[in-house]
């Protein structure tokens, strides 16, 4: 059985990797290839390029930058995010080099899309992408366009449900470039059967821990705290050595 897995995730603004506060001020952080020429090297199981841009400008995927990083000669996989709005857009990320592809926007304005993607690629290469905060009423799921939280529609629901989206990209979006993880994020989820990777505030291993111990998360996505430290996956993965972790090396992604 493949063990849980550690993703770094690299937010890129402008072309730039960066440090994001709040989706509003930004820390140019370097190039994202080199960003992900260490997170290959120190032993990420994935490598999450979020270009978080792209949707608001129209701009369509930054086949650019994926380029640039597929080319660093990675042996970790690649998932993108960012401007796919269209499932043409998804296979044509794949096709500048990501393994995998996160849609956020096309959940809500198309969802039809999703299962053309999945259909093109597989199933096993799409992530939904869901910012979403605890309510007194349960999870809301946060619309950066529209700045509001509101419950899940039950479109996109029935799209998680369908077997057109692999795993859930549950963003903690109120602790976004912070240091803690809301847990009812996980304990409140929907449905208990989607594979969830939590993101958002994940840096410490005591934290991890406690995430990955969860029987429906699948993998964590860790950002910022990656930045400022050599080998940290390689340190987090000693200091989780009781979590059952995948090997570094594994086979690829491959759409169908």
């Amino acid at each position: 059985m493949l063990g849980k897995r550690l993703i770094g995730v690299i937010t890129v603004h402008g072309g730039w990797a960066v440090q994001s506060f709040g989706y509003g001020r930004y820390l140019p952080l370097g190039r994202p290839e080199v960003l992900a020429r260490n997170l290959d090297r120190w032993g990420a199981d994935e490598i999450l390029l979020s270009c978080i841009d792209r949707t608001s400008s129209g701009n369509g995927p930054d086949y650019r930058t994926i380029e640039r990083v597929a080319a660093a000669g990675l042996t970790t996989p690649l998932v993108y995010g960012g401007g796919i709005v269209r499932s043409q857009d998804g296979v044509a990320a794949v096709s500048a080099g990501a393994d995998r592809v996160v849609v956020d926007a096309m959940l809500r304005d198309v969802p039809a899309e999703v299962d053309g993607l999945a259909e093109r690629l597989g199933a096993q290469a799409v992530i939904a992408a869901l910012p979403v905060s605890s309510g007194p009423q349960g999870l809301l799921h946060y619309d950066y366009r529209a700045r509001n939280a509101a419950p899940f529609a039950p479109l996109i629901l029935d799209l998680l449900r369908s077997g057109a989206i692999a795993e859930a990209l549950v963003i903690n979006w109120r602790g976004e470039g912070g240091t803690g993880f809301d847990l009812d994020l996980i304990e409140r989820f929907p449905d208990p059967k989607i594979p969830l990777i939590p993101f958002g505030g994940l840096s410490n291993a005591d934290l991890l821990r406690t995430v990955l111990m969860r029987e429906q998360v699948a993998a964590a996505g860790i950002g910022n705290a990656l930045s400022y430290r050599e080998h940290a996956i390689r340190l987090l993965k000693r200091e989780l050595g009781d979590i059952a972790l995948r090997p570094h090396s594994f086979n690829r992604w491959t759409a169908n």
